[in-house]
């Protein structure tokens, strides 16, 4: 409303939204309500997204290079977590930093400067109902992390189990699946944001093989598998 975006690309939309500015220089990707299947269980939910800089002349027509740009072209991203509290942690490539919501105020307080993710962690989270599909590196290394006494957490909501290995360090993995080939999370609207946001706090997300932000996407509701976290698991992990 502001006129300072161009377009917006969400996971809920099939098609780019202009949004008549095109003099606007931002281009944002959004997943409005991410974890959206556990709102009738009561369980957290969240709003992830990535904010882009336009590559086509400002007051021209918005163009398909302007938002299939690689995560690594992201000059910021963040979440909103909807949880016990309700958080909003970002970055614009100089750390991560975390925002808690005090109702009485109406305002958002720093509560988490500079927010580090632990080089290692104990906690691993995958959907291990669909682990009869994965490739059987990812098996391995499941085994591995249980045989290590790792613990299992997985909610569901993909930014609320990233928020909590943000926090405590650990692994998020969700590979390719019999059901999902390609994986299931899409690479626009939630994996590069997160990415972002784990590389600025000392992590690491690959696709399994290489660096999430470096892929090239070539649609605006792309899938890739997602290996996210502590630096040391998700090199283990990633073959």
């Amino acid at each position: 409303k502001g006129g300072e975006v161009a377009a917006i690309i969400s996971e809920e939309d099939e098609d780019i939204i202009d949004l008549g500015n095109p003099r606007s220089k931002y281009i944002i990707a959004i997943d409005p309500l991410d974890g959206s299947s556990n709102i009738d269980v009561n369980v957290s939910v969240g709003t992830i997204f990535s904010i882009y800089r336009r590559i086509s002349p400002q007051g021209s027509p918005v163009q398909e290079e302007d938002v299939l740009q690689p995560g690594s072209a992201q000059v910021a991203s963040g979440y909103i977590l909807y949880g016990s509290s309700t958080m909003f942690v970002y970055t614009t490539g100089k750390g991560v930093n975390g925002f808690t919501y005090e109702p009485s105020l109406g305002e958002y307080i720093l509560s988490h400067q500079n927010m580090k993710m632990p080089k290692e962690g104990k906690i691993y989270s995958v959907n291990e109902g669909q682990s009869h599909t994965f490739d059987d590196e990812t098996k391995a290394y499941i085994e591995i992390c249980k045989e290590r006494g790792c613990s299992a957490r997985y909610i569901g909501s993909l930014v609320a189990d990233f928020h909590r290995n943000l926090l405590k360090g650990g692994i998020y993995i969700y590979p390719s699946t019999g059901n999902a080939p390609e994986g299931k999370l899409r690479l626009m609207y939630e994996c590069n944001a997160l990415a972002f946001i784990a590389e600025q706090a000392g992590g690491k997300a690959t696709d399994g093989k290489k660096r999430v932000m470096d892929i090239q996407p070539t649609s605006l509701h792309q899938r890739v598998p997602f290996f996210v976290g502590s630096t040391k698991m998700v090199e283990e992990a990633s073959n």
